[in-house]
């Protein structure tokens, strides 16, 4: 019997890897002779780096970035054993943790340290980038980071525009000439778990921008500002991001992405899926067992749980989650084709409970759930 496991993090108590190997000792109990495919997973968000580096190999990169208020800052991201592929987490160097020290800039914080990342990765060879891009500080449509892979943001006078998407409501003109082949050569792929599109009443800046500390004026402002950015992507030849769902993630900057690198945005849980190789792991599998700390109606809105049990589906493969608290309604789930949904808890238990013995219950849960399906 082929089991494969693929949780994400139980956050606050267990890793992914550790999710795997509490559960792979319940499945080994329950069939002492299983092959166990453990295939730690993330949505995309906290714990992708560490996922990818668990499945692919290769390298957790220190580099030398700018932090969302132009300061220096020493930021990560993975690259893989073969030097062919990347993941890079805009919060890393662009995140709004990394100025909860100083006032908030809307106006101004920019994506520059992510564009670094991406540009040393290129540098050292990744062809295939993920870019994760929850918890952004900004609201620059993802310029700065395009302006540090070479491109370049002009105003009426051809003079190039200062970092922060306020700056944007000046834009002229875009010069993408300076793009290196390399850069031009990648495949980008964006994790991006909201629908919102770039412009209007549920747009990047109407939406995010209060909480990156935007005034409903600056809210108007940083609005404008991105409807000059997407009718200048959209003049030089790029598809129209105005309205794109999920152009609005990050502050704007998967329709940067999209717009001028003719990204590819797609739920974080299914890319970080194929990134870790999970479709290539469930080949001849009889069961999925995936997990995350909560499983309920929300879990269906791309988390972890619905892509594994969405990808499970279509090969045949039934599929159960273990999460320390399981609630309803679960029609969506079940339809996205996951079998059944299992809590940890064996009795009444408080939160801190659950956390602290997560491991031994997982082990127990699973030992009991496999056993519906041994053969």
């Amino acid at each position: 019997m082929k089991v494969v496991v693929a949780p994400d993090s139980f956050k606050g108590s267990l890793s992914a890897a550790q999710v795997c190997a509490a559960v792979e000792a319940g499945v080994l109990r329950a069939v002492p002779g299983a092959r166990v495919a453990a295939v730690p997973m993330a949505d995309g968000g906290e714990g992708t780096l560490d996922c990818f580096l668990g499945a692919r190999g290769g390298d957790a990169v220190e580099v030398a970035a700018t932090d969302p208020v132009g300061r220096p800052v020493k930021a990560r991201y993975a690259l893989s054993g073969d030097g062919r592929s990347a993941v890079v987490e805009l919060a890393a160097a662009s995140g709004l943790p990394l100025v909860e020290d100083v006032p908030p800039d809307p106006m101004n914080a920019g994506t520059t340290g992510t564009g670094e990342l991406i540009a040393d990765a290129v540098r050292r060879g990744a062809r295939e980038v993920l870019v994760c891009i929850g918890g952004s500080a900004s609201t620059d449509g993802g310029a700065g980071l395009l302006r540090a892979l070479g491109v370049r943001f002009l105003d009426a006078a051809g003079v190039e525009l200062p970092p922060g998407g306020a700056a944007l409501a000046r834009l002229a003109s875009i010069d993408d000439s300076g793009l290196p082949r390399e850069v031009r050569e990648t495949r980008f792929r964006v994790a991006c778990d909201v629908t919102n599109p770039l412009l209007g009443p549920d747009g990047a800046a109407a939406v995010f921008g209060p909480q990156k500390g935007a005034s409903p004026g600056q809210v108007a402002e940083l609005d404008a500002a991105l409807a000059v950015f997407a009718d200048a992507v959209a003049a030089r030849g790029g598809p129209r991001v105005h309205d794109l769902p999920g152009a609005g993630a990050a502050g704007g900057t998967c329709g940067g992405l999209v717009g001028l690198l003719g990204a590819e945005p797609s739920g974080g849980a299914l890319l970080v899926a194929e990134a870790v190789g999970l479709p290539a792991a469930l080949d001849g599998a009889d069961l999925v067992v995936t997990g995350e700390g909560r499983v309920d109606g929300q879990s269906a809105g791309g988390k972890v749980v619905s892509a594994v049990a969405a990808l499970a589906r279509d090969r045949g493969v039934p599929c159960v989650a273990l999460a320390g608290g399981v609630s309803g309604p679960l029609e969506e789930l079940h339809a996205l084709g996951l079998t059944a949904a299992f809590s940890l808890a064996d009795g009444p238990r408080t939160l801190e409970e659950l956390k602290a013995g997560a491991a031994p219950l997982l082990t127990a849960v699973a030992e009991q759930a496999v056993r519906l399906f041994r053969r």
